[in-house]
């Protein structure tokens, strides 16, 4: 194990590139443990729970494998079916060959197994033998031996009188029915093979009165060695932006700046922001309202850019919205120009063209924007009463700010990729949505009408004979006898397909659908849709067909023009076809299918689109609702500004010896009554020589009396803009804001940190956190913290060994009887701090700590001022740090840094309340501790994680007793 001394050991400890027996790094198990004959009859079993994934590679990924596995156990036989979910396992032994000769293993599994075995005794021999697959996907019936070609060994040649260690890795996932079963047969084709039972196995070793971390013992192998999860993770690079490099990591290394070279470079000011509700009621659980972000520069990447294809909330749309419409409305398409043959009519004036009332929904896969109001969009997408004739001119935006594709000057303003029907009959609504059924017993009324569609109306203009719009379209075209079809009042038509053209223009075929009693006998029927009904398909990529007196024909042909067999046909087979599913293309000559016709796409098209800066939709308002959002974002300029007058005071003061070379970060607590607060961080060269770190914390008071507090009057922008640009930063109306040095808002840079954790068995997360602390040492050199451990009777480890025999600076360790509770713990573990001028972080057990918690911790807690509950990042099922996915646990406050002291004088843990329960305890205490007068400082904190776990053998709960089937 690398302990990780320095930071290199830090941030690649136990990197290991090669899996090679003769890597230096690979801590392999030579000299295997002595044996004895009672282990006979049974193998080791080491389960590892809480792990998603299907392969193997998953299974070596995790944190704890293979030494700290959940469950050390034993089996009997080599097959076993757990009957479970989101698990690994490791089978490890020696196998006894019954004769001398040539053996032949295999494996099969549910999901991915791999089987290793020794050329003798020694662990560090053994060799993949055979396996089942290597992504996760593949998988066997109990007992299917030979459905890959993987899963059978090569002959091995073995001998009765030596024993030969071997390992079985097992990976399930949450599906299928999970087993993993060794076979094997003399080498002879004809022979089946048969499981490995108790008769021809042994233990490894007895693990049985050893604790769980005591893992000297376990063997490490090419299979499994305690490098595993790092090279695995090295295989896969991750898309994860919060994964590269940032100065910030690293920057509590730069030498400090000297104390007096900073001391009284501004004058001083009094500190007291007015979001600080000090003595205010606040409700049960309500002191999260009361909670603000701060805004930070340069771009730390904490936005979980990888995990925004599940989860859209930063975008501030509905998902609902995105889901059915995407982003097409930030788009405006450009105008194309027209093929003369697919010119549309020149209408003079609206009423020659038909009104359709019903809403049309737009396909999912449609490569344009909606035009219809906004109002449209977001109620349902419904009709606007009232919005007759009413079309936005080019360049034009809408309510939402966006861009609004129209046509002038006489034509039409189209939407050829809608594609729900706008009458009713059998012709259904694609897709789920059924916003038009309501309404489809309704007369209509124009004031409802939103969008004219290009249809002549009867009587005033006949069908131009010219020849079709797609020419050749058909895989087989025919001339066709053509009939013109008889002339009604015409029904409402749907427009054909969810991308009916290329152009928002009129095609000719769709300006001749003056035809008789177009769906005349439906008009009144009920619109849900019914299976096999191909009046328009459910498909959104094919285009959808209209029926015309029984006979289906495509809007892009000229619906005037049909044959006179097809009409016969119609009449004689409508039923018949209505149960009929709209079929592929048709090679065969005979039966060739015209109404059928594929979706025209137009590769060409182009758009224009705005800049858009979705940081000024946020606000520092501590949004619960979205926790894939980074830290907001602060603008340069406004940073600019602040730096070159701290810089230019800090050169008069000290001679002009310093010169900045970096903002490596800067954040700011807005408050538009009183003034920005802004922790400045800064490289600065000292006589062009030295490299120093500038950490302090600077005020930006706005004059008292002359600054109003509406947001109009905020220097810094309206509340609406995080990272709104402003023209001039300081030019208010009345004078001149004052950069100057808050009054007792300065931090310690080498105060004590107790991390206070309550602990019941959870041995191999205890062990976890104890290496994490000691490398945390090693990387930092920073003896100032301390570790408070409270146990509450651990059985399986001992937990003050571990703690003595980790390299740590401190520790404290404090038994308690009983069961586990959360918060007397953590009272406990204050309680045995002295000095109330250090720091307590109330901490979790199950937390991967960046290297930089320290400095962050105390840059972030100011006594009698500033409390810190920086923002974890909570691992998904079978996530690591090296592949972080997940979320920003923005609702809890249970890793919490304040001052003792301040602590203290809040009346510390409520443990009344929660004296048999958890959940809610942070909570409680955030309340008092704003109602106390302090700020909490609420930020992201770069590489910071909770791992994975499920509740599954946790602190008091009691399990039951498994099935005996």
């Amino acid at each position: 194990q690398n302990d990780g001394q320095g930071l290199d050991g830090w941030f690649s400890r136990g990197q290991r590139s090669d899996r090679a027996p003769a890597h230096p790094d690979l801590n392999l198990t030579k000299q295997p443990l002595p044996w004895s004959e009672q282990y006979k009859g049974k193998a080791n079993l080491h389960v590892f729970e809480d792990w998603c994934g299907g392969a193997v590679r998953h299974l070596r990924k995790n944190l704890h494998f293979p030494l700290f596995p959940h469950t050390r156990t034993t089996v009997k036989k080599l097959a076993v079916s757990p009957k479970w979910k989101n698990y690994g396992l490791r089978i490890f032994g020696y196998i006894h060959p019954f004769k001398d000769g040539d053996f032949q293993f295999s494996v099969a599994s549910d999901d991915n197994s791999e089987f290793w075995l020794s050329s003798d005794d020694s662990p560090s021999n053994s060799r993949l033998a055979a396996f089942v697959g290597k992504l996760g996907t593949e998988w066997t019936a109990p007992g299917e031996f030979s459905k890959f070609s993987s899963q059978v060994s090569k002959p091995l040649r073995l001998m009765s009188s030596r024993r030969y260690y071997f390992e079985l890795l097992h990976k399930q996932d949450d599906r299928g029915s999970d087993h993993v079963e060794v076979g094997w047969r003399v080498f002879l084709p004809s022979l089946k093979f048969e499981v490995i039972d108790s008769s021809y196995i042994s233990l490894y070793t007895d693990e049985s009165s050893l604790k769980m971390n005591h893992v000297e013992h376990i063997p490490q192998t090419l299979a499994s060695h305690s490098g595993s999860y790092l090279w695995e993770a090295q295989q896969d690079e991750h898309g994860a932006d919060m994964l590269k490099p940032d100065p910030r990591d690293t920057f509590f290394l730069t030498p400090a700046i000297e104390a007096s070279r900073v001391e009284n470079v501004l004058v001083p000011c009094a500190y007291s922001p007015t979001y600080v509700v000090k003595d205010f009621p606040i409700a049960r659980y309500q002191g999260l309202q009361f909670v603000y972000l701060s805004f930070v520069y340069p771009n730390d990447f904490t936005r979980l850019t990888h995990m925004e294809t599940e989860n859209k909330c930063f975008y501030r749309e509905s998902p609902l919205y995105l889901e059915k419409f995407g982003f097409y409305k930030y788009m405006k398409m450009d105008e194309e120009e027209e093929d003369p043959r697919q010119r549309a009519f020149l209408f003079l004036s609206p009423d020659h063209f038909l009104e359709d009332e019903e809403e049309e929904e737009e396909g999912v896969d449609s490569p344009e924007p909606t035009d219809p109001l906004p109002e449209a969009k977001e109620k349902s997408f419904g009709p606007v009463p009232g919005a007759k004739g009413k079309e936005t001119p080019p360049g034009e935006e809408d309510e939402l700010g966006l861009l609004v594709s129209s046509k002038r000057g006489g034509a039409l303003s189209l939407q050829p990729h809608l594609s729900a029907p706008v009458f009713g009959g059998k012709a259904r609504t694609p897709g789920p949505s059924k916003a038009g059924a309501p309404r489809e017993d309704k007369k209509p009324r124009k004031a409802q009408e939103k969008v004219y569609v290009t249809r002549l109306q009867p009587g005033k203009r006949k069908a131009p004979a010219q020849e079709p719009v797609f020419p050749g379209i058909f895989l087989y075209p025919k001339p066709l006898k053509k009939v013109l079809l008889r002339s009604r009042t015409p029904q409402k038509h749907p427009i054909a397909s969810s991308k009916l053209g290329t152009e928002r223009r009129a095609l000719p075929s769709l300006l001749a659908l003056g035809t008789e009693g177009l769906f005349s006998r439906e008009t009144h029927e009920d619109t849900t849709p019914a299976p096999g009904r191909t009046a328009a398909t459910t498909d959104y990529n094919s285009s959808e067909a209209t029926r015309v007196e029984g006979t289906r024909v495509t809007s892009f042909l000229k619906m005037s023009e049909t044959t006179a067999s097809q009409q016969e046909e119609g009449k004689g087979q409508e039923e018949e076809e209505e149960e009929e599913e709209v079929s592929d293309y048709s090679y065969e000559t005979g039966e060739l299918q015209q109404s059928w016709l594929e979706d025209s796409i137009n590769w060409q098209r182009t758009f224009s689109v705005s800049s858009v800066d979705f940081e000024l939709l946020r606000s520092d308002w501590n949004d619960l609702r979205c926790n894939v959002s980074g830290n907001l974002q602060l603008s340069e300029s406004e940073v600019v500004d602040v730096v070159a007058q701290y810089m230019e005071k800090l050169n008069e003061k000290n001679g002009g010896i310093y010169t900045l070379l970096r903002i490596v970060n800067v954040e700011k607590r807005r408050d538009t009554a009183r003034g920005n607060r802004y922790l400045l961080e800064l490289e600065l060269a000292e006589r062009g020589q030295r490299t120093v770190r500038l950490s302090e914390y600077v005020y930006v008071l706005l004059h008292q009396g002359k600054q109003d507090d509406s947001a109009e009057a905020n220097p810094e922008g309206p509340a609406l803009g995080a990272t709104e640009p402003q023209p001039s930063t300081w030019s208010i109306l009345y004078g001149k804001p004052i950069l100057c040095r808050p009054l007792r808002l300065s931090w310690k840079q080498d105060v004590m940190v107790h991390f206070v954790v309550p602990v019941k068995n959870q041995a191999r997360w205890v062990q976890q956190f104890i290496s994490d602390m000691a490398r945390l040492y090693g990387a930092t050199k920073d003896a100032n913290f301390n570790v408070i451990l409270v146990d509450f009777d651990s059985d399986d480890m001992d937990v003050e060994k571990a703690l003595r025999d980790a390299r740590l600076p401190r520790y404290q360790y404090l038994r308690r009887t009983g069961n586990f509770e959360r918060s007397a713990g953590l009272q406990a573990g204050v309680d045995t701090v002295e000095d109330g001028h250090s720091i307590v972080f109330l901490c979790d057990l199950h937390i991967h700590f960046p290297p930089n918690i320290l400095d962050s911790i105390r840059k972030h807690c100011v006594e009698g001022k500033l409390a810190y509950a920086p923002i974890v990042m909570r691992l998904s099922c079978g996530s690591s740090p090296r592949e972080p996915n997940g979320y920003w646990e923005v609702n809890g406050f249970g890793l919490f840094g304040i001052y003792k002291s301040d602590f203290d004088r809040v009346g510390g843990m409520n443990t009344e309340e929660f004296r048999d329960r958890w959940g809610g305890e942070d909570w409680e205490l955030l309340d008092r501790v704003l109602q106390g007068g302090l700020e909490v400082e609420r930020l992201r904190l770069r590489n910071f994680y909770h791992y994975y776990h499920s509740k599954r053998g946790m602190w008091n709960a009691r399990s039951k007793k498994p099935p005996k089937d």
